[in-house]
């Protein structure tokens, strides 16, 4: 699993409170320029990724974002990928150097190398994607997420997909910015199915984002009381899971991108972010003038189930043999769009 995977569940549960999960940075990278040439009067956007993008599907998005935003302005766009802690800084610098419209930055990883640089660049627009500054700046705008409302809306196709009326959880770590990977799963569960017995384990330990053996230990204590269906909220970890869950004949759930792809017949769906709505609507943001933090949830497009997009047929997810159930969990969807359906966000209070 990507190292972006795993920091990504660390963001999401930082961000929920808006604040920056943290990093130092140095130098060191790699420049695509393959669409780099810059049309007449066109508006200019570079991104900057922490993690190379190889077949990263989470930074992949946001390159499709940045893309779509310079056909959209007949513009040109670059794109910094890192490689380690060290090319971060030295892509910023890069960046900021060539004066674009919009720097656009994926992670935390950033958060303080932005302060830095928009403290001393004012005129230079940033917009971070699932991470946000400690410090407000006029000149950076954040794009975070509602993860608990894809939670809960997976949640919901397990309750209805369980044979045994028990469906869990193995999360991080217990406190209310991880949980909103957890209570939700099971207030969706609950939704559907009221007398739904649910449970969270955590992995907690000294590495909790990094291991894969204590999850799927978790995942399989929750087994052993004949849960059938499991959220994988692990990082890392979740492979864990999915093999404790494909070992029992049990289901799990993924988080990010499609982690069905990881374990055929046994991830049911997955909660994803998508990055590229993210960078696209809010370089739009930034463009008409409207700084600040944005937050993405099922009514912006930003989070979804891989159930819910376009190709689920080949996406090897289990939910594509159950159209009854995606049916249901649309209808759902749409309360919540609309307002009719609220759904609570432990890490909120």
């Amino acid at each position: 699993m990507s190292r972006r995977h795993r920091r990504s569940l660390q963001i999401a549960a930082a961000t929920a409170l808006m604040v920056t999960a943290a990093t130092a940075c140095n130098a060191a990278a790699k420049n695509d320029t393959s669409a780099d040439s810059a049309k007449s009067g066109g508006k200019t956007f570079t991104l900057v990724t922490p993690d190379a993008v190889g077949q990263n599907e989470f930074l992949k998005l946001a390159v499709s974002g940045v893309k779509d935003a310079a056909k959209q302005h007949d513009g040109s766009q670059k794109v910094y990928e890192s490689t380690d802690t060290a090319s971060q800084q030295q892509n910023v610098q890069a960046a900021v150097d060539a004066k674009p419209d919009v720097i656009v930055l994926v992670g935390f990883e950033f958060a303080d190398i932005v302060a830095q640089q928009a403290e001393k660049n004012p005129k230079q627009q940033f917009l971070i994607i699932d991470a946000c500054t400690t410090k407000t700046f006029e000149n950076v705008s954040c794009a975070v997420f509602r993860e608990h409302e894809g939670v809960y809306l997976a949640g919901a196709e397990a309750g209805l997909l369980s044979k045994s009326g028990k469906v869990g959880a193995v999360d991080v770590l217990d406190t209310p910015q991880f949980r909103r990977y957890s209570d939700p799963f099971a207030a969706g569960a609950k939704k559907v199915a009221a007398k739904t017995e649910t449970s969270t384990r955590f992995v907690g330990g000294q590495s909790p984002f990094d291991d894969s053996a204590r999850a799927k230990e978790q995942a399989n204590t929750l087994l052993s009381k004949g849960y059938d269906q499991i959220m994988a909220a692990a990082a890392a970890g979740n492979y864990g899971v999915f093999e404790a869950a494909k070992a029992k004949g049990a289901y799990a759930y993924g988080v990010d991108v499609n982690q069905c792809v990881s374990a055929p017949g046994t991830v049911v769906d997955n909660v994803i972010k998508r990055t590229d709505v993210a960078v696209e609507k809010g370089i739009e943001s930034v463009l008409a003038g409207k700084t600040g933090t944005v937050s993405y949830g099922l009514k912006e497009g930003g989070i979804s189930l891989t159930g819910l997009e376009d190709g689920v047929d080949s996406s090897k997810c289990v939910i594509a043999d159950h159209k009854d159930v995606l049916a249901k969990v649309e209808k759902l969807r749409d309360q919540i769009v609309s307002g009719e359906l609220k759904v609570d966000d432990p890490a909120a209070s």
